[in-house]
């Protein structure tokens, strides 16, 4: 008996097979850039630092691109992060949450929390809370609206954001709310030593430590360490399923509206506090707070169907669009920068929608 073998088949361990796994390689890291948004806003801001670095290197910006700067830039980080927060849990219930009202709650509450400091001479704590507390109502209002009501929510904060803004220069007669107490208060906005490191990195802005820090760590235990969390979750996934699996969707959804509202009057005490003045256009001017935070929200990896998001992509997204607006400042100064940090805006969230709909239709998700 003859015993042949196949002179083809290449031997075990052979290179031949490097290539297919080279592309087996390729092919998991790209779904896991595409399906892991934390993976890629992570890649995204490397690659970004690097390029600044390059072109710092070579002369080609205005001024340093340096660990100073970076840690500088974060100031705008603080409320756009918060806002970020509050637009996770809106978007997260689903049938279409957003809150477009957020920049005008800002704006109102501000003016209550300017008057409150500075003109009536409540104590800082008594104010913030004044603040939280009419930021809540503004938020349940909207709740209301959108959970009892049935107003679809892009028309109802859209229609509460006219109304905010409005009040908020009726009641400062359109004119910032000031005073010596007022602008002592900027000191709560200074860059400070980040603790138990001391000066072997840069400063940092104090709101970080007092208003951001807390706010995620308040919103992640919400949304993985408690059933409100598990219950926003399965709001957002399949609104059906969660009424007849006995959630009742109308309190919940009510309250993500008010946490916005609260965590939106967080945010007036910290413009308060860089502006040093109550504005009574602090959250709409320009192009506003809500946008941005919503485009953060986007970008971040949260499903604008609702039911997926986390606080991780939250706050690398934050990074990232505040650090690529510091970085255009830069390479265009003047007036140019300002102008292109808008299209910028607007390219990453296109950019952001576009990679939603693509990961969702290839593997089924983000």
């Amino acid at each position: 008996m003859t015993v042949t073998s196949n002179s083809t088949a290449p031997p075990s361990g052979a290179p031949a097979e490097a290539p297919r796994e080279r592309r087996g390689l390729f092919s998991r890291g790209l779904e896991a850039l595409l399906t892991q948004r934390v993976a890629l806003l992570v890649v995204l801001i490397v690659l970004l630092l690097i390029v600044m670095s390059i072109l710092d290197a070579a002369g080609l910006l205005s001024g340093s691109f340096n660990s100073d700067y970076l840690a500088a830039a974060l100031i705008s980080a603080v409320p756009l992060a918060m806002l970020g927060l509050a637009q996770l849990m809106v978007i997260l219930s689903g049938r279409g949450g957003i809150d477009l009202s957020v920049g005008s709650m800002v704006s109102l509450t501000g003016v209550v929390f300017g008057y409150a400091y500075g003109l009536w001479g409540w104590s800082l704590i008594a104010a913030l809370i004044l603040a939280v507390v009419v930021g809540g109502v503004c938020g349940a209002v909207n709740g209301v609206l959108v959970a009892y009501i049935g107003f679809p929510p892009l028309i109802a904060t859209l229609a509460t954001y006219y109304a905010y803004r409005s009040l908020a220069l009726v009641v400062s007669d359109q004119k910032p709310v000031n005073s010596p107490v007022i602008r002592d208060f900027y000191s709560a906005a200074k860059s400070v030593e980040i603790p138990l490191v001391g000066g072997s990195l840069p400063l940092v802005p104090l709101g970080i430590f007092t208003f951001l820090i807390p706010t995620i760590v308040v919103v992640w235990l919400l949304l993985n360490k408690t059933t409100f969390g598990r219950r926003l979750y399965a709001l957002g996934t399949n609104n059906v399923a969660a009424t007849w699996s006995g959630i009742n969707v109308n309190p919940n959804r009510l309250a993500v509206y008010v946490a916005s509202g609260v965590i939106s009057g967080l945010v007036a005490v910290v413009t308060v506090a860089q502006f040093a003045s109550a504005r009574p256009d602090a959250g709409t001017s320009g192009n506003g707070m809500a946008l941005p935070a919503i485009t953060i929200a986007v970008l971040g990896g949260v499903a604008i169907t609702g039911g997926i998001g986390r606080v991780a992509g939250i706050v690398l997204s934050t990074l990232l669009i505040v650090w690529i607006n510091a970085s255009i400042l830069l390479t265009l100064p003047g007036n140019d920068g300002t102008r292109f940090q808008l299209l910028a805006l607007g390219a990453v969230l296109i950019f952001a929608s576009l990679l939603n709909g693509l990961t969702k239709r290839i593997y089924g998700g983000i």
